[in-house]
């Protein structure tokens, strides 16, 4: 068959055509995931706070530290470089970590810690994930002052599911120590009692104006009338969940933990270590003549003690008319829960839905292939012999899951599970259910000493798990914000009092629970949550309390390899640190 010249010509414009339209309506194949490249180094700086100057552990001279701005599907490599005496390990929180569990970060779990002069280059791939996480130091107390956000946009192309933000501010909560914070909690660890609180709980490092010797430390959120902001908002606090309100405004929540959810009101957020809240606020249509502050204490369940003071900062309108520049204008104050109030924390929780659609569905696991039952809380364990202790009865505080309190190894779990070298490391027998069952929350046992020891579960690949965690009253109840590394998991249910196993999964939420990192167990009640254990490696379970991470409350999945190559753990990097 003969084709002429202009049939051939006009037959490769079409093809042409049809590929740029094609380009046009796909922007995201045109702009391809990229790799972005960090440079931390970790060195001291002086800061000061509250009248005391002190030199304190940054990245790049930066408190907080700074920011991770990528797209979902986008590589990241930081290169960590220590440059002070402390031993370190940066965590990616929130990030899944798939095929890549040696950049997860927590010492002497997928790494050994980045010692003075070495560097560590942490490879990691942001997938099906957007929103706000956050990083942070993963030893010791470090992350008091390591920190910084993790921004993560859609991919080019694809909108937001909310109204458009005119701009995007992040609102990161932190806590100040007037004294070194590895010296409290040494010796806390030594005496067996509670560490000393912090000074000041302080936003974007700022404590503000309730503070003394801190008018000039505020963080100002100047805004225009008639404009939607994004707040993105962490709280990065080592021991402290906190309430959250901005006086005579509204918030919109639209993500938590970097998954969407289904937008709701709310005049107050409550927010636990280890969590992030994107809302949305919506500026008044002309500019008020007032200042507002913006205002987060804690919400405290223990019978410890907190640190029970007020952070703030300031929402400005600007501009302001000139004829107003020497006129003080009042300041409105909001109303914050008051500092148990389990109620309000209970409602504000329930309210949290996935959006469930068809472009973010909620994969909720509808059947179960294993189910576990943990309890957390506190206990003691036995004063060593000479020496005083300060905890109860003379005894040394501690924390556990199913009365097991982690005994942190001296070589990191993953490489000996890769190379299958657990012995004398870690066990595989941890308990699925209490090993002494009571009345969790009821009149605790006269015994309180736990056990102690480096313990892990282990999972096929892909097994779907169904896990409850029951709160105890064990040296007084209380909320533990519980964060698993290396996963999302979805919140099927929660109660006060006992976890009752015949009729509250009866009322699971299998359509559209909220998917998150990190979830509060009730104060003197229990979580239910599910997952897909689809990401092989060593993954941390542990509350975000540092103080409870400190004293034990921590432990270990370890999900098997699956039968395909991307369902398997790759081999360590080569710069992985030695211990």
């Amino acid at each position: 068959m003969e084709v002429s010249l202009l049939t051939l010509i006009t037959s490769s414009r079409f093809q042409l055509l049809l590929a740029v339209c094609t380009l046009l309506a796909l922007p995201q194949l045109i702009f391809a995931s990229t790799t972005r490249y960090y440079n931390f180094d970790i060195r001291r700086q002086n800061v000061t706070r509250l009248c005391h100057t002190r030199s304190i552990p940054t990245v790049n001279g930066q408190f907080p530290g700074p920011k991770i701005v990528v797209r979902e599907g986008d590589r990241v490599i930081v290169k960590v470089t220590n440059n002070i005496l402390n031993n370190v390990t940066l965590h990616w929180h929130g990030v899944r970590q798939l095929q890549s569990g040696w950049s997860d970060g927590p010492a002497y779990v997928t790494q050994c810690p980045i010692q003075t002069g070495q560097s560590y280059a942490y490879n990691f791939t942001i997938v099906g994930q957007r929103g706000t996480l956050f990083w942070h130091a993963h030893i010791s107390w470090m992350r008091y002052s390591l920190y910084g956000p993790i921004i993560i946009l859609p991919k080019i192309g694809l909108p937001y599911p909310f109204p458009k933000p005119y701009k995007e501010v992040p609102i990161i909560f932190g806590e100040w120590f007037n004294v070194d914070p590895e010296a409290v909690i040494a010796q806390a660890l030594r005496t067996g009692g509670s560490p000393n609180v912090s000074d000041a709980y302080i936003i974007n490092g700022l404590p503000g104006p309730l503070y003394n010797c801190s008018s000039n430390d505020t963080f100002k959120l100047k805004v225009k009338p008639g404009k939607t902001y994004l707040l993105r908002m962490i709280n990065a606090a080592l021991n402290d969940e906190l309430f959250f309100s901005i006086a005579n405004h509204t918030l919109t929540i639209v993500d938590v933990d970097g998954v969407y959810v289904k937008p709701f009101n709310s005049n107050v957020i409550l927010i636990t270590p280890g969590q992030t809240t994107n809302v949305l606020l919506r500026t008044k249509p002309t500019a008020p003549n007032a200042f507002f502050l913006m205002a987060a204490r804690p919400y405290a369940t223990g019978l410890g003690t907190f640190d029970n003071t007020t952070t703030s900062a300031i929402l400005e309108y600007r501009p302001k008319p000139s004829k107003y520049y020497n006129i003080t204008f009042p300041l409105f104050k909001p109303t914050l829960p008051v500092l148990n109030d389990t109620v309000f924390a209970a409602n504000f929780s329930s309210n949290l839905r996935s959006l469930a659609n068809r472009q973010y569905p909620a994969n909720v696991p509808q059947n179960v292939d294993k189910r576990f039952f943990f309890t957390v809380g506190l206990g003691t364990s036995p004063c060593p012999h000479n020496r005083t202790c300060q905890g109860p009865n003379g005894t040394k505080f501690a924390a556990t899951v199913n009365n097991i309190s982690w005994a942190l190894p001296d070589t990191a779990i993953l490489q000996a599970h890769f190379y299958g070298r657990s012995n004398g490391i870690y066990a595989t027998d941890f308990p699925v259910q209490p090993p002494f069952p009571f009345n969790y929350t009821g009149t605790p046992p006269n015994n309180t000493l736990v056990s102690n020891g480096t313990k892990v579960v282990v999972v096929p690949f892909n097994t779907s798990v169904e896990l409850v965690m029951q709160d105890t009253s064990v040296l007084g109840a209380e909320s533990h914000p519980l964060h698993l590394h290396g996963f999302n998991f979805f919140v099927v249910g929660q109660g006060f009092g006992n976890y009752d196993t015949v009729n509250d999964p009866a009322r699971f939420n299998l359509v559209d629970p909220v998917e998150r990192n990190t979830v509060g167990v009730p104060d003197g009640g229990w979580v239910a949550i599910r997952f897909f254990a689809d990401n092989p490696g060593v993954w941390l379970m542990h509350c975000h309390l540092d103080v409870h991470t400190s004293w034990g409350l921590r432990m270990a999945w370890v999900v098997n390899d699956g039968p395909l190559p991307n369902q398997k753990l790759p081999p360590p990097p080569s710069d992985l640190p030695e211990c």
